[in-house]
Parts: structure tokens; sequence; C-alpha cells
């Protein structure tokens, strides 16, 4: 059995240009499945596991943290809304404590699964309406941290550069790892274009991986309406669940260590 990796301050970046790259895992769900997670776990170094709120089972779970331990690729719990009818992305008021509670029962029963597959939960990243209700939600994003500190008080927070998450995340003392979007349209403030507005995804292969490198070598994207924003990010989001994502993330990869670009995990 490997010993698991150790945590550390996530926002200490190491010398020279690297790069985590994430990606949304194990949303599946008795004999649905969505992710293509063995291959995904091919490319990634770091794996958002849905943690049976939006998505996921204990069953995809544990499997799922198995190939992950295998390939010594970071697992990482997703937590969202109680949602499986809506995938996580609908929009949902919860008390605070109880969204707290949900949390950590979340990071919990992911920690099961990762320490018998001999590695542990390295991070904690929400999903979905959860994600981008924390971006401005000072309740909500004080909460999440609540739920994370109830589970493990050393575990980096994954989210959007300069959030509620964030400033809530580092005023508790947990390490914050900064992330950016590829496939996503940015706004000029740096917040994500909401998926109901038309040109919130980027579907392009192409423009994906070209964003994708600007992003990861100088932190910046175009935004949705032009001009550019700086994102200065650790880690680089490729969604799971959108068609051609294996080898759209494998492109990403392959030119971002062309261009000189470590591909490691930030823990």
């Amino acid at each position: 059995m490997r010993t698991p990796p150790n945590p550390h301050p996530a926002e200490e970046a190491p010398a020279g240009p690297s790069i985590d790259l994430n990606a949304d895992l194990g949303e599946g769900f008795g004999r649905w499945t969505l992710t293509d997670d063995e291959r995904l776990l091919s490319v990634v170094t770091s794996a958002n596991v849905a943690c049976g709120f939006h998505a996921g089972d204990a069953a995809t779970m544990r499997r799922v943290c198995e190939l992950a331990a295998a390939r010594e690729v970071r697992i990482g719990a997703q937590v969202s809304y109680r949602d499986l009818a809506g995938f996580g992305r609908r929009a949902m008021d919860v008390p605070a404590a109880e969204l707290a509670a949900e949390v950590a029962y979340q990071i919990g029963a992911l920690e099961v699964f990762a320490r018998a597959a001999g590695s542990r939960v390295s991070y904690v990243k929400p999903h979905g309406a959860l994600y981008n209700r924390v971006v401005r939600d000072g309740e909500q994003a004080a909460a999440v941290v609540a739920g994370v500190l109830l589970a493990d008080r050393t575990l980096p927070v994954l989210g959007l550069p300069g959030s509620r998450l964030h400033e809530a995340a580092s005023a508790a003392g947990l390490p914050v790892v900064p992330e950016a979007f590829g496939d996503r349209a940015y706004r000029a403030d740096g917040s994500l274009l909401p998926r109901g507005e038309p040109g919130a995804v980027v579907s392009d292969p192409e423009a994906v991986v070209e964003r994708s490198l600007a992003l990861a070598g100088s932190g910046v994207v175009t935004a949705h309406r032009g001009g550019t924003v700086a994102v200065r990010a650790r880690s680089l989001c490729l969604h799971g669940d959108t068609p051609g994502a294996v080898d759209l993330a494998r492109r990403v990869r392959e030119r971002l260590e062309a261009a000189g670009i470590r591909v490691e995990a930030f823990v």
C-alpha cells in the first residue's frame, strides 16, 4: 500500500511553469454512466470524484478511487447540493448548518474508498450550482468551508480565483487552489458565463486547446465580449461529460507539454 500524499500549502507554486489537470469523474449512477473514467485517468493529474449527491454511488466511488490510486492521480471530493435529478445544476436554498453537514458527509464517504485504495482525499471542489453560488454568496461559501473543516482541517479548496469560497477558506486557514476552464466562457470580471446563456460552453476543440495554453502559460483568457481577463490558476479543469472529452484532454496535455509547461498535481 502506498503512503498517501501529504498536503502542503497549495498556493506556493513550484519553480517554473506547471499546471494541474483536473476532471470530473465517477458521474454515473447504478447502470447509467457518463464519463470515461479509466481513459481520463490516463491524462489528468487530479480527479474530482462525484460523492453521491449530484451523481455517483458507492460502487462507482470505490471503482474510481481504485483506478485513480493505481495511476497515482490525486483524489478530490466533488461536493454538491443534494440533487441527483438535476445533476447538481439546479439552484437550491439549503440552510447553512445542513449544507455544512452534507459537505462533510460527502467528503467522509469518499475518504473511506480512497483510503481502502491506498490513497486519500487530497482536496475538495464544489460542483455545478454550488460551485457558482459560492463565488458570490458568502453564507453558502462559509457553510462549505465549515463542512470541509468538519471532515479535515488540512484539505485544499479548489475554486474560482477571487471567489467568496476562497476568501472564507483562506480566513479559516485552508489552502486554496485557483482554477481555470479552457472550455467555458468568461465575463470581463473573471466570472464564468452561466451555462444557460449562448456561448457559455466553448465547443471548438482547437479553441479549447489554445485557451488552455493561454491560461496555463500566461494566465489570461479572451472574455466573452472581447478583451482579455487575467486568470491566474494552479489547476485547469477538463470537463469529462462533453463529446470527445478524452481525446480533447489528451490534446490539451500534449500541447502543454510541448510548450514546456509541466503537467503535475498541485498536491
